[in-house]
């Protein structure tokens, strides 16, 4: 029996949640899955977290990740993003928690530096680099997917020092 391991990339949002199933390998990291869950608008919240928080432990049960890299919070300009963003950050660090699922944060601008080696680069500069790295025929759309990849792709390139440092404490 083969035993995949796969890294869940969440870009968190209540709206639109970005995520991209990563499968580690030697030569390159296979996408299985990238794509955005999305709520209406027109739900209530409670309404809108609680779909959301379905189609998260849909995609937990299917592919089971043996680690979830999320976007960090680091500073929001828009206070109703930043909710929404929390809110549905949340609802990810709950559900992998009680799998016993391994949770890693990323700002935005490791990823960035960690996809693109640019911590300034565009959403565009990103999407263009998670398509040459994974062997994708065109970028990921929209940006919330791309940018769940590159989550996914900024773990795998920190994960090897993390469990280097770990391993000598």
């Amino acid at each position: 029996m083969v035993v995949h391991v796969f890294v869940l990339g969440i870009d968190p949002g209540v709206t639109r949640c970005g995520y991209a199933i990563i499968e580690p390998r030697a030569r390159r990291p296979r996408p299985v899955a990238i794509g955005i869950i999305t709520t209406a608008a027109d739900l209530a919240l409670p309404s809108r977290l609680a779909e959301l928080q379905h189609e998260l432990r849909g995609l937990f049960d299917e592919y089971q990740p043996a680690v979830v890299a999320i976007e960090r919070v680091f500073f929001q300009h828009n206070v109703r993003t930043a909710m929404s963003v929390g809110q549905a950050s949340g609802l990810v660090m709950a559900e992998a928690a009680s799998r016993g699922c391994a949770v890693a944060m990323y700002s935005p601008n490791e990823v960035k530096q960690s996809v693109t080696g640019d911590g300034a680069a565009d959403k565009a500069a990103v999407a263009a680099m998670v398509q040459v790295l994974l062997g994708l025929s065109r970028p990921p759309s929209p940006a919330d997917a791309a940018d769940a990849a590159a989550l996914a792709l900024c773990h795998l390139a920190h994960a090897p020092m993390a469990a280097a440092v770990e391993a000598h404490r």
